[in-house]
């Protein structure tokens, strides 16, 4: 296997995952972070997200001094006299009130490696960005690059999915490499050959669409059974046998089918709004994601909607949320359904217990749970509350003891928001219960 000297710009969950990795897999890597607090604690040992099977690989990566930390592009462009042959853009895309992707930090490292790059470099778009995304990257660096330093842009959209997003990296569906030159291909091939994937060549414009494509159907794969899962409340089906029957046919498959309180996180919705928003730009209305995002805005308000139907005045009831972050195994809080959970039942005067296995210290520090009372565990949550919720479908939740959860509580109302319980039994032990689209 050849190694490379590699630079990662941004530490976050993309960029820290694949600095990590790559060092896993022996190539030499820097990661550069702008954030003091963050680059502290990395130079520390201390990984800074909670993502499953990282603080192995970074401690194994760190140890064996492949992987290292620095506070600027410049400093990571040559790091001890080594310099990067590969340079990932992994910063932050957040999106803008019109629903376009901020790419002002993707164009700042575009002109710093332009300025400081010795020898050849492929910059690659590590971020997920929208189409031209990279043609506008190498624009910036033509600009900028005076000494006339030979470099390629690359598009390697990332497919990590937090809280696997370690395996995921590991052992990818396929790896997708849109490129401009021949040289860059053949370099972009060493760098992830020892994974051993499918790889996928394209050009630079179909690599950008493949990332915003495939989000934009998970979520409407999402959408459309949590619409199922409306129709089914009102006719009194069962959602997870509608599911079960349709995830059996190979053309549709199974995931992507358990109906819940919407999607959330950093990646749908933003990229769905993004791709609405580049597809507009270009003349073509996708009106089916904008349709998607509606579906998904309604599901976010089930829980508000089911508890005032089993509560009727909800001003000074008191509410237990299980689960916070967007989804189990990770503490992200970015977009997270319990943010509008919490809104819309603070709306109403209710009073919140809570509690997460990871993501609490990131909720105590947003605004929308001010005044929410963060329990020591789930039982805690319990005590006194009129409505219990599932949130976030962490697997501890499933083995809760019911039964001991209904003497804790003062009503025993249960709003299953991920479908964890069978109705049947939660019934029988004295619960008023109500899954989303179970009958």
């Amino acid at each position: 296997m050849k190694s490379h000297d590699v630079c990662v710009v941004g530490a976050g969950y993309v960029g820290l995952v694949t600095g990590a990795c790559l060092a896993e897999i022996g190539h030499r890597v820097v990661c550069v972070d702008s954030d003091p607090r963050k680059l502290k604690a990395l130079k520390a040992g201390k990984v800074p997200i909670h993502e499953p099977g990282l603080d192995e690989v970074f401690k194994r990566a760190v140890k064996s001094k492949k992987l290292s930390f620095a506070a600027s592009v410049e400093e990571g462009l040559l790091y001890k006299g080594r310099r990067a042959a590969v340079v990932f853009i992994a910063v932050g895309t957040p999106p803008r009130a019109d629903g376009s992707a901020d790419l002002s930090a993707v164009e700042a490292v575009a002109m710093t490696v332009a300025k400081h790059m010795t020898g050849y470099t492929v910059i690659v778009d590590k971020s997920t960005v929208p189409v031209e995304t990279g043609d506008w990257v190498s624009k910036t660096i033509q600009r900028f690059n005076k000494s006339g330093t030979p470099y390629d842009v690359v598009s390697n959209p990332e497919f990590l999915s937090e809280g696997s997003a370690v395996k995921d990296f590991m052992k990818p569906d396929r790896v997708v490499l849109g490129v401009t030159s021949k040289r860059a291909e053949t370099l972009m091939r060493e760098i992830y050959a020892p994974l051993k994937a499918t790889v996928l060549v394209t050009d630079l414009k179909s690599a950008e669409l493949i990332k915003h494509a495939s989000n934009s159907f998970l979520a409407t794969k999402i959408s459309y059974i949590n619409a199922v899962s409306a129709l089914c409340e009102k006719v009194g089906a069962d959602v997870k046998l509608v599911a079960q029957g349709m995830g059996l046919d190979r053309r549709i498959g199974p995931m992507f089918l358990n109906a819940g309180i919407g999607f959330g996180g950093f990646c749908f919705p933003k990229d769905l709004e993004a791709f609405y928003w580049i597809s507009k730009q270009k003349g073509y209305d996708f009106t089916l994601l904008k349709a998607v995002q509606e579906i998904n805005a309604l599901q976010l308000s089930w829980v508000a909607r089911k508890i005032e139907e089993k509560l009727w005045n909800l001003e000074g009831k008191t509410v237990a949320l299980l689960g916070l972050a967007f989804k189990p195994n990770t503490d992200d809080m970015r977009y997270a359904p319990s943010l509008e959970v919490v809104s819309g039942l603070r709306a109403r005067g209710v009073k919140i217990r809570a509690f997460d296995p990871v993501a609490m210290d990131r909720a105590k520090a947003l605004p929308e749970f001010a005044g929410v009372h963060f329990a020591k565990d789930e039982y805690d949550a319990l005590k006194g509350c009129d409505a219990v919720a599932i949130v976030t479908e962490w697997p501890r939740f499933k083995d809760l003891d019911l039964a001991r959860a209904k003497k804790l509580m003062r009503t025993a109302v249960l709003l299953d928001g991920r479908n964890l319980f069978e109705p049947a039994k939660a019934r029988a032990l004295g619960f008023d219960y109500a899954g989303v689209g179970r009958p």
